[in-house]
């Protein structure tokens, strides 16, 4: 392309204004490299031409070979393509391919490298910002590219007003077109701004224009825009131009002159529809080849898009299912509580009216030992369960005690064996149970006033309750049952935690043999005071004749209602024993059976020569006496005797009437009924414990 090369585009016409030197009909002409390079300013209102103008432009470049690219902003310069192999692309399906921002690098490439004439079609968008950010994006690479390319290329914007306004409100599409403007020569990139309204376009890129285009213009605003620039001799002359007519004013030869531009030649697919039948040109396709690259990035543009949707909707169901987690721990949490609670409410048992129970609330009515939840919530439900398990039981235990395991009540009227009587009122009250209470006796209206009348709770019942809780063992039952037996152990006092351990060892025993094996002496007034926290806790359960038998085995299983398999059972009670057994004690032992104990009504355990499994000889003496290594007869006559010991036992349990229940350490009177459990003789397994003392001796 030479310096000298021109376009013929129109000719002078004749009237007022332009170059009087200029014969009308004398042919215009346009230098290539000023078009292609420069800045051009084409306006003028609908129908004045201004569009045919820009098409006129287009097809002589076209025509000599150089490349275009065209932003159409109402689709009408498709019809080029009717004499043109030109790139239609756009969001239509009329376009030959369909474009977004992504394709902005591959079209800017094909312009400027493969020398591809393209229509930038962004009538069909139906979202404005797409429209303007495919603008942006092409723009920047045809700038970026020319930078290192500078080649003459010319970029026409139609209704240039809507990108680059003369108010506020540009956006970086605009600001892009007024870097080319200002900067683009340089690197050989040209732009044509065209406008039905120059008085809406910015001003400084119209000053920076090489050449202007003013077809008929009748509104004020901008016909004073036309005064300003051209003169005032022009505001009023160019609302008289024809259609096709317009003042031309260049740079290169800084003149103005009134013109007539030739009628495009292609297809005017901007035209005002008529009355005629529309009929559509056949166009030029172009290169398959460009298709396919520019298809092959729409692809992958669906490929991503398509990804992109997988995984919005693989995260939507992951974030559903982290919810329905969620909401799944909840519940889980909420059952756990549950679990805990319901375990706790088993393990009250021990507490309500059961086997002859106080039904008072542990350590002072704060709760269970070791928890700290004693909300009237808890407790209400352990009084209607601890009610309605003293309704159900109280007719049973009352005919038990008719047939000859009750204990005879002596002449005074009070228990003389250490059993349950039974009031007016069918409640059962165990036989210590008097020492729970501060005053040593129970208040009159506990005795006599009735039990409500509540449904009964029975071992069913509750079977079908744990069968809830099945599911939240692995929540945390197991730990609260563990916790909950061994906080009840740790809060007994040391003497009371060796009559447990005695219990555990035994089986089934009385609390004088507890005490004296737990290092106490044979007073039953201290023995029952020791006795009464274990009692409490519920570690231990009234097996009758005055003995009790060790229970932690079996609140276990109460507290999962015998579902659990022996195997369990023996590894929590291992969990629980931990908290009071030594080491070397800790192995399980069998469940004791009370009869091999308590023997037949009449008293005949000793006679019978059963002796309660687990016993052995290494149970301390109660009076602290020293073992077998004692050599010095000093040291002999200093420890109390065995003998000292049978004697002292038999002379405690040889009281009778009121000194037969014992007295505390303060000389109160001892409310344990259980002292005087065999009359006035000593305890079987009292009595056994001191012979062995006596042997050994």
């Amino acid at each position: 392309m030479s310096e000298e090369e021109t376009i013929h585009v129109a000719d002078v016409s004749e009237g007022i204004g332009g170059d009087a030197t200029a014969e009308p009909g004398s042919p215009v002409e346009l230098p290539v490299v000023d078009v292609l390079t420069g800045r051009s300013f084409i306006t003028g209102k609908s129908g004045s031409g201004k569009s045919n103008t820009a098409s006129v432009v287009i097809e002589n470049l076209l025509d000599n070979g150089f490349p275009v690219m065209i932003v159409d902003t109402d689709g009408e310069y498709y019809g080029l393509k009717e004499e043109y192999e030109i790139l239609h692309a756009g969001a239509d399906d009329e376009c030959d391919i369909v474009v977004s921002p992504e394709h902005a690098e591959k079209l800017a490439t094909l312009a400027l490298e493969q020398n591809v004439p393209i229509i930038l079609d962004v009538s069909g968008y139906l979202e404005e910002d797409t429209a303007n950010k495919l603008i942006l994006e092409v723009v920047k690479q045809l700038f970026a590219k020319e930078k290192r390319l500078k080649k003459p290329f010319l970029l026409v914007i139609e209704e240039c007003h809507e990108y680059i306004p003369e108010g506020g409100g540009m956006d970086e599409t605009g600001k892009m077109l007024i870097k080319v403007g200002k900067r683009g020569r340089k690197h050989g990139l040209g732009i044509v701004g065209i406008s039905q309204r120059p008085a809406d376009v910015k001003k400084d890129f119209i000053t920076q224009c090489d050449w202007l285009c003013w077809h008929r213009l009748t509104w004020d605003n901008d016909t004073k825009v036309v005064g300003r620039i051209l003169g005032s001799k022009y505001a009023s002359a160019v609302e008289d131009l024809g259609d096709g007519e317009a003042f031309l004013m260049t740079d290169w030869d800084e003149s103005i002159r009134r013109i007539q531009f030739h009628r495009k030649q292609t297809f005017d697919a901007g035209a005002t529809p008529g009355l005629d039948d529309f009929e559509r040109p056949e166009l030029k396709s172009v290169s398959s080849d460009l298709v396919g690259e520019l298809q092959s990035i729409s692809d992958e543009k669906e490929r991503r898009e398509s990804e992109i949707a997988d995984l919005k909707q693989e995260l939507e169901k992951r974030d559903q299912r982290i919810a329905e987690l969620e909401g799944e721990l909840e519940e889980a949490r909420d059952l756990s509580n549950m679990a805990d609670q319901f375990a706790q409410a088993l393990l009250g048992k021990a507490e309500a009216p059961y086997r002859g129970g106080g039904g008072g609330p542990i350590a002072g009515g704060g709760g269970y030992p070791g928890s700290d939840e004693g909300e009237d919530g808890d407790q209400s439900v352990l009084k209607s369960y601890d009610e309605a398990v003293a309704a159900t039981e109280s007719d049973g235990d009352a005919a038990t005690e008719n047939d000859g395991d009750a204990a005879t009540e002596g002449a005074g009227g009070t228990p003389t064996d250490g059993e349950a009587s039974t009031d007016d009122g069918g409640i059962e009250v165990d036989a210590d149970a008097d020492a729970d209470d501060a005053d040593g006796s129970i208040p009159a209206a506990e005795v006599d006033d009735p039990v409500d009348d509540v449904d009964p709770v029975t071992r069913a019942d509750v079977a079908e309750s744990a069968l809830r809780f099945d599911d939240a063992v692995e929540l945390g039952t197991r730990e609260a049952v563990i916790e909950e037996l061994r906080s009840r152990i740790e809060s007994l006092p040391d003497l009371s935690q060796g009559m447990l351990r005695h219990y555990r060892r035994e089986g089934v025993s009385d609390p004088v043999a507890a005490h004296i094996d737990a290092g106490g002496d044979g007073d039953s007034g201290h023995a029952y005071s020791r006795h009464r926290p274990v009692r409490r806790a519920g570690l231990i359960r009234h097996a009758g004749r005055g003995h009790y038998a060790y229970a932690v085995p079996d609140l276990i299983r109460e507290a999962y209602a015998d579902r659990l398999d022996e195997e369990s059972v023996r590894e929590i009670v291992r969990a629980v024993e931990t908290a009071f057994v030594p080491p070397a004690e800790r192995s399980y032992p069998p469940d004791a059976d009370p009869a091999a104990v308590t023997g037949d009504s009449d008293g005949s355990t000793a006679a019978d020569g059963v002796t309660p499994p687990g016993y052995s000889d290494e149970i301390a003496d109660g009076a602290d006496a020293t073992d077998e290594t004692v050599d010095d007869e000093n040291d002999v006559a200093d420890t109390p005797g065995a003998d000292s010991i049978l004697d002292g036992l038999v002379e405690n349990t040889g009281q009778t009437g009121s000194e037969s229940r014992g007295t505390d350490a303060d000389g109160d009177a001892n409310p344990n009924s259980e002292g005087d459990q065999s009359g006035s003789e000593l305890s079987e397994a009292a009595r056994r414990i001191a012979e062995r003392s006596v042997r050994d001796e």
